[in-house]
């Protein structure tokens, strides 16, 4: 089995080329600075992601991973595995 020397290389390739394939999208909690409210979205969402208490554009769709409005915070989800 080969052994990855290099792994920023490896992230860098398309996600069929990597030695083991994965996915690139992930879901993520952005959080509205205004109203501290937290929203799950999705990494690469094709429709405008508003904040549910007040209504404010969180997220836009670009064609490939969505643009996060200036001000809000976001982390990555954890992944669930069930195996």
């Amino acid at each position: 089995m080969p052994v990855i020397e290099d792994d920023s290389a490896e992230k860098r390739k398309l996600k069929l080329k990597r030695l083991l394939q994965s996915p690139t999208s992930f879901y993520m909690d952005v959080k509205h600075p205004g109203c501290f409210n937290i929203v799950t979205v999705f990494s690469h969402t094709q429709a405008v992601v508003l904040c549910d208490k007040c209504n404010v554009v969180i997220c836009q769709p670009t064609g490939g991973k969505t643009r996060i409005t200036e001000g809000c915070s976001f982390r990555k989800k954890q992944v669930e595995k069930n195996a």
